[in-house]
């Protein structure tokens, strides 16, 4: 199942499934519209005469020159996509690309295009004249010549299409869309009253001492998802403990452990086969089960939104703001544990992301390039206050504070303007008064309902 549905995934990432689709679908119309031709043209023809009338030679006058347009106006789609791929790698990463290739729009486009010159072969094959046995399939030939009119108005849509989605308002936020569609996938629940996990003790539970035989990873590339129901299934069926060795998103190398056992004995062949089974393994990342993957785009954009060669604040500004967006969605969410039980059994012993390591991965790096960048750093904090106020974890809390921290520290090392120091010590003050603050708050409130 985890295979199929990585095969699944590549198909609808790739340029030629949707329209290989479409243009199945345009020949089986074709074939049916000329099937009906066989029956009612000639009703039609009595009745529209000026619509439906045209000689052989016209009609295959006519789909010859809109088969042509069409093959012509798809090398031109395609030039068109090639160049946006080639652009949006240079100016922003290349890890973006794949939301390119999986860009609906654009599969949904080139499809018609070759849908429409696929039509148009199959009705100019049907076309016979008089020393034939003459049949003009005029309804086909008629639907032929509105398919090319909603072809001119598809491309004038493409047009825009790819003038709006190169600009870095769309290509970030679309990223943040996806990535804030897997972490609702993965994290759906919020944690309401309860404490979340950061506030729990994370120690490993009692385990008595157990021989680990470790498992290696088959082939090299990175962990795009892992089944979770199949480990806890194999380790049910032979009372053993699964650990991972390496987590969603981890490169692996070819013999390098994967994961570990618990057992006395080097695990049987099958044992080895269904555990390297519930990883899928490939050249790249996917947002599937690694919503860090999407936060790692948006960090690629902002860092190269800082490089010297482009110091483009007002981009990496906006990749802050949407990562707001995400670790705002995150921050009232309850992360799975790391300790997988079942009928109080301890199964596995999972490598999950937590919510500290996601901030670190949203704001280490840009912060590390935002040196002397006033404008970078005031919207970290300000960024940092807003997903303060959505949870009341005091281990959250912690992280978010640190973060304001690491701010501080940078800006009295690389901010030298009097002005600009003033203007960030007294945005600093805040916020670390507000987390403070609300802090203060959410000792009370626990204190309140402990008495209660």
């Amino acid at each position: 199942m985890n295979r199929l549905k990585q095969i699944w995934s590549n198909l609808l990432g790739s340029f030629w499934f949707v329209p290989s689709l479409i243009v199945a679908l345009s020949i089986a119309l074709a074939v049916a519209v000329v099937e009906a031709d066989y029956t009612v043209s000639r009703q039609w023809l009595a009745r529209w005469p000026h619509v439906f009338g045209a000689t052989a030679a016209g009609a295959r006058g006519i789909l010859s020159t809109i088969a042509g347009s069409m093959m012509a106006v798809v090398g031109v789609t395609f030039s068109m996509t090639l160049v946006t791929l080639a652009l949006a790698s240079s100016q922003y990463t290349s890890r973006i690309l794949r939301n390119f290739m999986r860009d609906r729009v654009t599969q949904v486009v080139l499809g018609i295009f070759a849908g429409i010159f696929g039509y148009c072969l199959i009705v100019l094959r049907t076309i016979r004249g008089g020393d034939e046995g003459a049949f003009i399939p005029s309804l086909a030939v008629t639907l032929g010549v509105l398919l090319a009119i909603v072809g001119i108005g598809v491309l004038i849509f493409f047009i825009h299409h790819i003038a709006s989605s190169i600009q870095a308002s769309s290509i970030i936020a679309s990223v943040a869309g996806e990535t804030m569609v897997a972490v609702d996938r993965l994290f759906p629940e919020a944690a309401g009253e309860g404490p979340l996990d950061d506030d729990e003790d994370q120690a490993p539970p009692p385990l008595q001492e157990r021989n680990w035989q470790t498992v290696p990873g088959r082939g090299n590339g990175y962990i795009q998802s892992i089944d979770n129901a199949a480990l806890l299934r194999l380790a049910r069926e032979h009372k053993t403990i699964v650990r991972m060795e390496c987590g969603i998103g981890a490169f692996v190398v070819d013999d390098v452990p994967l994961a570990s056992l618990a057992l006395e004995t080097p695990p049987e062949r099958e044992i080895t086969a269904a555990l390297q089974a519930a990883y899928s393994i490939d050249r790249h990342r996917t947002l599937n089960q690694d919503c860090a993957f999407g936060i790692r785009q948006i960090v690629d954009m902002a860092l190269r939104a800082l490089s010297p060669g482009t110091n483009d604040t007002t981009t990496a500004v906006m990749c802050v703001d949407y990562l707001t967006a995400i670790l705002a969605r995150l921050a009232p969410r309850n992360f799975p544990s790391s300790y997988r039980y079942e009928e109080g059994e301890l199964r596995v012993i999972a490598m999950a992301p937590t919510f500290a390591g996601l901030v670190a991965e949203s704001f280490d790096q840009i912060r590390g390039s935002a040196q002397g960048n006033v404008a970078v750093m005031l919207r970290i904090l300000g960024a940092l206050q807003t997903i303060a106020s959505l949870t009341a974890s005091p281990g959250r809390r912690r992280v978010l504070r640190e973060q304001v921290e690491y701010i501080g520290e940078l800006a009295d090392h690389t901010v030298e303007s009097a002005h600009d120091r003033a203007r960030f010590e007294s945005r600093l003050a805040r916020a670390r008064s507000a987390l403070e603050t609300e802090q203060v708050l959410s000792t009370q409130e626990q204190s309140t309902k402990v008495q209660r």
